[in-house]
């Protein structure tokens, strides 16, 4: 069986490979031999276009490169320069003594000292209207015309009664003087001469009677030109020229709102009722300045002028009205705005940047640096505060300098440096308070553990869980040089 297999195995001839050149015919001995044409080369072009492309990268990343080499030898040397384990850079900021304003603060609407809603008291015709509409008008100013003619003929009859009921009084007084100078003569009976003096104060009554008609039909004369009660501002017309308008109608033709001056009306708490009533009834003029819904922009400045008889028990609160002469018309009506009633001024008092604060679960403190260039933590009180500005009642002096921001980093006695390249520069928008410097730290020994740090009273320091920072912003060290 082997030998069968054998003998076929070389029987069988061997598959042509698929690749193989098949056999060239061989040419006759009198036909020249023609060479084949060279084959190009496509790994040439390949190389050519790598390096080509190679070639543009590295001119448009090449100053890129060179760059961050440039900045990571200076980072070295600054690292080198700091020492081991140097911090980056942070602001310090100055105490200083200044005035703080004691502000009670609510939400407040601004509100007319005066609307008024004109309407018709008289029927009749709309005839012409002598406003547009928006127009400031002042008192007096004729707005609106109503056809006059149905009152001026009613004038005229009851001037023609009059005429005539005079007429019949005068003839009935005659009457009366006669009758008594023949009572006198005994000519006529005195019953005649009472009966003539009846007639005469009758006909007077009637002639009162035309006096009052004519005076109500000079009336409805001036009703139908309707004028401005106050000065103020008014609004869209809501009756046009044309239409038949009653003395009945509830609607009313046009509205007028006195804009100068004008009024916001807030609340407050009452418990802070004592304090301002206290200065009110004393006389004193406490101020209120208008602010926009964000807090941010100041609208107006006035003053108080009227504190409501009763609080509001389901609230809690009391009204407030302060006025405002509104020369520039930053105020309009039914504006909300944020009221903040000055209440009292505290002088020379000692005040802080509030994100120089920091606190945690427990105190309230600062990181102090000392004459001997070293931070130490300080518990401090904090009074009023007002805006980013804050009145410190104890733990500091004008003039201490504490961290602002990179507290981060600080424990208790480390090593710092104030920058003197770093004043006047802010964490942003380019402009430092008074008293801003760039510090950084020196430190001779490795951070502990940020869950290791301690703060005032053995309780957890600003590293800890929970602790407040005024700030959480570090400045780079390139920003601080």
């Amino acid at each position: 069986m082997d030998e069968y297999q054998q003998t076929t195995a070389l029987e069988t001839p061997a598959p042509a490979h698929p690749s193989a050149a098949p056999p060239r015919s061989t040419p006759p001995a009198d036909e020249p031999v023609v060479p084949p044409p060279p084959r190009r080369s496509r790994t040439g072009w390949l190389w050519l276009a790598v390096l080509a492309i190679a070639a543009v990268a590295l001119y448009f990343y090449w100053p890129n490169i060179k760059g961050n080499k440039s900045g990571t030898a200076a980072q070295g040397g600054a690292d080198k320069k700091g020492g081991r384990g140097a911090l980056p850079p942070v602001v310090a900021v100055k105490s200083t003594r200044g005035n703080i304003g004691v502000y009670y603060t609510g939400l407040g609407a601004v509100t007319p000292i005066y609307t008024v809603t004109l309407k018709s008291r008289v029927d009749g015709e709309l005839m012409s209207v002598h406003y547009k509409e928006g127009d400031i008008v002042h008192k007096g100013d004729l707005l609106i015309e109503i056809d006059p003619r149905p009152y001026q003929v009613a004038l005229t009859q009851a001037e023609g009664t009059l005429l005539k009921d005079q007429a019949t009084l005068d003839n009935a007084r005659i009457d009366l003087k006669r009758y008594e100078t023949l009572l006198t003569q005994n000519a006529v009976p005195e019953q005649q001469l009472a009966t003539q003096k009846a007639t005469v104060a009758q006909d007077e009554g009637v002639v009162k009677t035309d006096q009052g008609l004519i005076d109500a039909a000079k009336l409805n004369l001036v009703y139908s030109k309707i004028t401005s009660p106050i000065d103020g501002r008014v609004g869209l017309r809501l009756v046009d020229p044309g239409n038949i308008v009653h003395a009945a109608d509830t609607n009313g033709l046009l509205v007028i709102t006195q804009i100068q001056p004008i009024s916001v009306i807030f609340t407050i708490a009452e418990d802070q009722l004592p304090a301002v009533l206290t200065r009110y009834r004393a006389g004193q003029r406490l101020e209120v300045d208008a602010f926009t819904r964000d807090g941010k922009t100041r609208i107006a400045q006035g003053y108080l002028s009227t504190i409501d008889n009763e609080i509001d028990q389901s609230t809690g609160t009391l009204k407030l009205r302060a006025q405002f002469n509104n020369q520039g018309y930053e105020l309009f009506p039914n504006q909300f705005v944020n009221a903040r009633l000055l209440v009292q001024e505290k002088t020379s008092v000692v005040l802080l940047p509030t994100t120089a604060i920091q606190r945690n679960t427990n105190t309230t403190y600062v990181y102090l640096i000392k004459p001997d260039s070293t931070v130490t933590v300080r518990n401090i009180t904090i009074g009023t505060t007002e805006g980013d500005q804050s009145e410190i009642t104890s733990g500091l002096n004008p003039g201490d300098q504490v961290v602002m921001t990179g507290v981060d980093k600080l424990t208790e006695g480390a090593k710092v440096r104030v920058s003197k390249g770093g004043a006047g520069k802010s964490q942003a928008g380019g402009g430092a308070p008074a008293g801003v410097g760039g510090a950084e730290t020196d430190q001779e020994t490795a951070q502990p553990a940020s869950g290791s740090q301690r703060g005032p009273g053995g309780q957890q320091g600003p590293n800890a869980p929970g602790a407040h920072h005024g700030t959480h912003s570090t400045q780079k060290a390139q920003g601080a040089q």
